[in-house]
């Protein structure tokens, strides 16, 4: 299968990338830039030059593929709304492109588009309320592609994607913990993360793009909830600092942006993922990938 793939210079669609070739599919991949160019190049994909914010070029390279994958994502906090409507534009223009086809086209999505606080699954609609509630108008409008000959599915991320060379949330915690001397967690540190590697994460684009279904979503969650607690204790083990519990209020002079998220208690299962899809995560947990791989040098 020949597959457009945006987002394959990034952390999580490198491992897409490299998945995809490894099963024997083909790949155009979105770059920007040379360096991008020449990165996913050296890993057996072919550059197609294009650019997120400008998605007239993305619906010529769809129509010229069997099935597209969407990973990329502005990820600018200080102003999110508009890179969710970026993000909303790209998804509809490669969705009319495909409309009728049959093809498939998996979109990213997030575990932050659920209700915090009880265990989700993936048959729970996105809460407009919810933390990533910037994503739900493109989780709807990928999965209501369905409706239009489209094999349209999406992947909700956990928020804790990890693996070799992450520069997300876990690193953020580890440079926050280093500079206030303390590796913290808010209350009582019960409030659950779920996770996943991305190497297993990879595999399930895949599978999704192979055998997935119409109008669904896909949880790649390996880990169903990780106490903040216990993420906060490997750190401050690892960094030889004390590890203590934040007030609320306290929040955000510690954590700043990044408070919010991990304060969040998600709870999230992938059980119908595994058995629809055949999937099983094999690469090490959360909490052992940090212990062993956050730490060298």
């Amino acid at each position: 299968m020949r597959v457009f793939l945006t987002g394959a210079s990034g952390f999580v669609g490198s491992a897409v990338m490299e998945d995809l070739i490894q099963a024997g599919h083909q790949v155009l991949a979105l770059v920007r830039g040379d360096d991008a160019a020449a990165k996913v190049a050296l890993l057996g994909a072919e550059p197609y030059r294009g650019d997120l914010s400008a998605p007239g070029h993305l619906a010529e390279a769809a129509k010229a593929c069997d099935g597209v994958i969407h990973t990329a994502f502005i990820h600018d906090f200080s102003n999110m709304g508009e890179s969710a409507k970026i993000d909303l534009a790209a998804i509809e223009t490669i969705g009319a492109a495909l409309a009728g086809s049959g093809k498939p086209f998996v979109v990213t999505s997030a575990i932050g588009v659920l209700e915090a606080g009880r265990l989700v699954t993936e048959n729970d609609a996105p809460t407009p309320g919810s933390a990533g509630a910037y994503r739900v108008p493109s989780e709807l409008a990928a999965l209501a592609l369905a409706a239009r000959g489209v094999r349209a599915s999406v992947v909700r991320l956990p928020p804790s994607v990890h693996g070799e060379g992450d520069y997300g949330f876990v690193p953020a915690l580890i440079d926050i913990a280093r500079k206030q001397a303390v590796s913290a967690y808010i209350g009582d540190g019960m409030n659950r993360w779920p996770a996943v590697h991305r190497r297993d994460a990879a595999r399930l684009y895949r599978l999704a793009l192979e055998s997935g279904v119409a109008g669904t979503a896909y949880h790649a969650v390996a880990d169903e909830g990780v106490a903040t607690r216990d993420i906060a204790e490997v750190i401050g083990k690892r960094l030889n600092l004390p590890v203590e519990g934040l007030s609320e209020e306290a929040v955000a002079g510690h954590f700043g942006w990044l408070g919010r998220f991990f304060g969040t208690d998600w709870w999230a299962s992938s059980a119908q993922t595994q058995q629809e899809l055949g999937w099983k995560p094999t690469h090490p947990g959360l909490l052992e990938d940090v212990d062993s791989a956050y730490f060298s040098g």
